[in-house]
């Protein structure tokens, strides 16, 4: 059963997933485009310089990429099983619910944290080339806030999606748009070093909510 449901959701998300992974490596290009620009010009001192001077980190272009790359896989992963009643369907298969739902969610944020890990396979081994190894983890770890709460959109956004009534749909994206700033307040780099692990165990908890959505759906809920 687990193979099945796996197959379910690759089905859903087959054509979205190389479509947002190559945007998001397009976005890593044109970062490092920029990055190979200064040096072209200035030189890999003079990019040094700045990185030390300066409250930069020449991939600022990529700060949302994550949080819609999460958004969107939830979308086109959830949307459709409101839509076309397939939840209720799924949930009447004979196999636990809530172990249902968790394969779910992981098969989706499993997607997601392959074109995380690409994206970031991609930043390392450029920067390990050019840059000293600190200044190729302050890079890193200033952005690791925004593939985070790219995690945390993927959650929310699901949450979301499976809200079976509409007033809580609203009451829920506006809780998530909160929840979601907290991830973006700082354009400091490395500003969030020091919560990162709080950042991570606040992301797992907001996996608990879409259960909360379709104990609702299964309670009946609806406008």
């Amino acid at each position: 059963m687990k193979k099945a449901i796996f197959y379910k959701e690759w089905i859903k998300t087959r054509r979205y997933f190389p479509i947002a992974l190559t945007v998001s490596v397009i976005f890593i290009i044109y970062a490092l485009l920029g990055v190979q620009r200064v040096i072209n010009f200035r030189g890999v001192a003079h990019l040094w310089e700045i990185l030390l001077s300066r409250d930069v980190v020449f991939i600022e272009t990529l700060t949302y990429i994550p949080l819609l790359a999460g958004l969107l896989l939830a979308i086109v992963q959830f949307v459709p099983e409101m839509q076309q009643k397939r939840l209720k369907l799924t949930l009447h298969l004979p196999y636990p619910q809530n172990r249902m739902l968790m394969l779910m969610l992981i098969a989706g944020l499993s997607e997601l944290i392959v074109i995380y890990l690409i994206d970031y396979l991609i930043l390392y081994v450029y920067l390990q080339n050019i840059l000293a190894p600190e200044l190729t983890d302050r890079i890193l770890l200033t952005s690791l806030p925004w593939y985070i709460g790219g995690i945390t959109a993927y959650s929310l956004t699901s949450w979301i999606c499976l809200e079976p009534t509409w007033k809580r749909k609203i009451l829920n994206f506006f809780i998530s748009c909160g929840i979601i700033r907290i991830f973006f307040l700082s354009n400091v780099p490395q500003a969030y070093d020091g919560f990162i692990w709080i950042l991570l165990l606040f992301t797992g908890f907001t996996f608990i909510l879409p259960w909360l959505s379709v104990t609702r759906f299964k309670a009946g809920k609806q406008d």
